[in-house]
C-alpha cells in the first residue's frame, strides 16, 4: 500500500496541447524521484481531457519512469472508466483512483453500481474512490462508501481533495487510506489519521511536499497554503508546468484546451514571483 507524498502529476504535452510529449515523460520521472509515487492523469494530469488511448499511454509512460504509480481512471462513462482500469492494473499500477462522473449527479445506487464496476474491474490493485465535491459537482455520500467497502475487497482507500476542513474530516474513515488534497490542510490531516498527500504542488516542488508529509507541524507544511495561493494567482496548469521548466526540466508549458497557457505578462510576473521565493 502507497503511503506518504505522492504527486499529483503534470501530464507532458507538446504541439500546443495537442499531443503526448513522450520525450519529457523520462526527465519529468527523475524529477519526482524523491517522492513515494505519483498520482497520474487526475486533474492537475488533465486526465479528464485526454482521450482514453492517451490515458493508457501515460500511465505506461509514469511506470516506464520506475515511480510507484496510482491511475486515476475516473471519466464520464462507467465503460470508459472500466476501460481504463482494466488497461491500468493490467500494467502494474500500484493503486486506481476513480472521481464521480461529472455533469449528471448520480444518486446512491447509480454511483455505487459505478464505483464497484470500476473496483471489480481492477481487482485485486488497490481501489481508492476520489472525493473532490468541486470537480464532480457533488459529494460522495458516506453510505455509499460503507456500502462499497461491503461489495469490494480492494477499497484501500480514498483521495480526498475537499475543503475546508468541515468538509474534509467526515471522510476520515476509520480502515481506509486517506490522503490528503489541499495543501493546507496537511498538518491537520496527517494529525488526524491521513495516510499521506497527494500534492499539486508536489508536481513542481516534490521536496516541499515530501518535507511537510514527514513533519506535518513543520515550517514547511505551515507555508504550503500560502505557496499554493500564490501558483493560483496564474492558470495553474500551465504555471506548475513553467515551474518545473524553470527548475530544468524540459517541459513545456503546452495544455490540452480548453485550459490555456499563460500570457507573455504572466510568465513575466511568475518569473519574478520565483526568482524572490
Amino acid at each position: 500500500m502507497l503511503r506518504g507524498a505522492i504527486a499529483a502529476a503534470l501530464t507532458p504535452l507538446r504541439d500546443g496541447g495537442a499531443v503526448l510529449d513522450e520525450d519529457a515523460f523520462g526527465p519529468y520521472c527523475d524529477f519526482l524521484r524523491g517522492l513515494d509515487g505519483v498520482l497520474a492523469l487526475g486533474t492537475t494530469g488533465e486526465g479528464i481531457l485526454l482521450s482514453p488511448e492517451e490515458r493508457k499511454r501515460v500511465t505506461e509512460l509514469f511506470l516506464a519512469g520506475g515511480l510507484k504509480v496510482i491511475a486515476h481512471c475516473g471519466a464520464q462513462s462507467t465503460a470508459t472508466t472500466v476501460e481504463l482500469v482494466e488497461h491500468a492494473a493490467s500494467v502494474g499500477v500500484d493503486g486506481v483512483a476513480v472521481i464521480a462522473p461529472p455533469y449528471f449527479p448520480l444518486d446512491d445506487s447509480a454511483l455505487l453500481t459505478h464505483f464497484a464496476a470500476a473496483a471489480r474491474a481492477c481487482a485485486p490493485t488497490p481501489f481508492y474512490v476520489y472525493e473532490f465535491a468541486r470537480a464532480s459537482g457533488y459529494a460522495v455520500p458516506l453510505d455509499v462508501l460503507a456500502r462499497l467497502r461491503e461489495l469490494v475487497p480492494n477499497l484501500a482507500g480514498l483521495k480526498v481533495s475537499d475543503a475546508p476542513w468541515e468538509a474534509f474530516a467526515p471522510y476520515l474513515v476509520e480502515g481506509l487510506d486517506v490522503f490528503v488534497g489541499p495543501e493546507a490542510l496537511i498538518a491537520q490531516g496527517m494529525r488526524a489519521s491521513a495516510v499521506g498527500a497527494v500534492s499539486a504542488l508536489a508536481s513542481a516542488f516534490p521536496e516541499r511536499v515530501a518535507a511537510a508529509v514527514r513533519e506535518p507541524d513543520g515550517d514547511e507544511a505551515a507555508g504550503l497554503g500560502e505557496l499554493r495561493a500564490s501558483v493560483e494567482r496564474f492558470p495553474r496548469h500551465a504555471a506548475l508546468k513553467r515551474i518545473v521548466a524553470r527548475r530544468g526540466i524540459p517541459i513545456r508549458g503546452d495544455v490540452r484546451a480548453p485550459l490555456r497557457g499563460l500570457t507573455d505578462d504572466e510568465q513575466v510576473k511568475l518569473d519574478r514571483w520565483l526568482e524572490s521565493s
